[in-house]
């Protein structure tokens, strides 16, 4: 599974797959290389977490360990949990649900709140709710405080500075 599936997202689809099969074994494979995704993605029942830039006997290992109910975790994120966790640096991300932190991804994205509605299925109300909720459990009371938040998380990306 994929993080950045279109429409509700990997995090999200993580959370209805394993309502419908408690039993299901997700490894999530992705391009995101940052602890807080790791942790959204175990909250939401995933066992297993690799990076598409690890290696290809590390997917494997990672595909045979969740298949026999063990958990994966590349060496990569790994090393990021074991730091994040040291620094307390993501405490405050984990008091989203793993909708909230799917939707605060988008909002990063520059998504609109009409765009986000229709991607997951709810009124652009529910998603106004949602933005509102979320910067309250953050602290934050700005879209410019969350996005300086996103990228203290590495939730986006960091821009180069404007040349002269």
């Amino acid at each position: 599974m994929d993080i950045s599936l279109p429409g509700q997202g990997g995090i999200d689809a993580v959370v209805k797959l394993r309502q419908w099969d408690p039993g299901a074994r997700v490894l999530m494979f992705t391009m995101h290389a940052h602890a807080t995704y790791a942790v959204q993605a175990f909250r939401a029942g995933a066992r297993g977490y690799v990076t598409k830039s690890s290696a290809p006997d590390v997917m494997i290992s990672a595909i045979r360990d969740v298949a026999n109910g063990r958990v994966a975790i590349c060496p990569e994120i790994g090393g990021l949990l074991a730091v994040d966790r040291i620094e307390r640096r993501s405490e405050v991300l984990q008091d989203l649900s793993p909708r909230e932190f799917e939707i605060l991804g988008m909002i990063l994205a520059a998504r609109s709140a009409n765009e986000i509605a229709k991607a997951l299925n709810l009124s652009q109300k529910t998603v106004n709710n949602y933005h509102y909720t979320i910067k309250s459990k953050l602290g934050v009371s700005s879209d410019i405080e969350l996005v300086l938040l996103g990228l203290e998380h590495g939730l986006v990306p960091s821009v180069a500075p404007l040349s002269d």
